[in-house]
C-alpha cells in the first residue's frame, strides 16, 4: 500500500506558531510529513540551515510522523527522493495565493505525479510571518505570542550576541 507523504517546504527562519499549526494538522492527514527547510541562497536568513533544522527538530519532536530535513535543490527533486506525492503549502492571505498558484502550476508542469495542496493556518495565526517576527525581535519587541519559547530564546541570543 502506498503511503501518503507530504513535503512542507519553506525557510522557517524562524518557525512560527502558524507553521506549527499547519504541520500539526497535516500530521493528522498524511502518513508522513517531511518539513523541508530550504537553504535558499536568494534570502539572507538570520539562522543557518543547520540551526533552523536543529531548532525545528526540537520543537516538532512530539510529532512521530514528522521528519525534518534541510535541502538545497529543486523542491520537486527533494520530494521525489523522499517518495512524497504531495507538496504542502500554507496560504495566509490573498497576496500569498498569486505566488503559490504560479508555483503550483509550474510544479505540475515539471512533475504531474506530485500534487500541490494548500492549508490555511488558524485565524489567530494568519498575520504571523517569520520576517515580521525577525523584525520585531531585532527591535527589542516581544515575540512570545508568535513563536515557541525556544525560538524566543534563540532570537534573543542572535540579536544580543557580542
Amino acid at each position: 500500500m502506498r503511503k501518503n507523504i507530504a513535503v512542507y517546504a519553506g525557510t522557517f527562519d524562524p518557525i512560527t506558531y502558524g507553521h506549527i499549526d499547519l504541520i500539526e494538522r497535516a500530521s493528522r492527514i498524511f502518513d508522513k510529513v517531511i518539513v523541508a527547510i530550504a537553504l535558499n541562497k536568494n534570502k539572507k536568513p538570520l539562522f543557518s540551515l543547520s540551526e533552523r533544522v536543529q531548532l525545528t527538530t526540537k520543537i516538532l519532536s512530539d510529532y512521530k510522523n514528522v521528519e525534518i530535513d534541510g535541502f538545497d535543490s529543486l523542491l520537486l527533486d527533494f520530494a521525489k527522493q523522499h517518495g512524497a506525492n504531495v507538496i504542502l503549502r500554507g496560504l495566509r492571505a490573498v497576496a500569498d495565493f498569486d505566488y503559490e498558484f504560479q508555483l503550483a502550476s509550474m510544479n505540475r508542469n515539471l512533475n504531474p505525479a506530485i500534487e500541490s495542496m494548500f492549508l490555511m493556518p488558524a485565524e489567530k495565526y494568519m498575520y504571523i510571518s517569520s520576517s515580521l517576527v525577525r523584525e520585531i525581535a531585532s527591535l527589542g519587541g516581544k515575540v512570545t505570542g508568535f513563536v515557541p519559547p525556544l525560538i524566543v530564546e534563540a532570537l534573543h541570543k542572535k540579536f544580543h550576541e557580542v
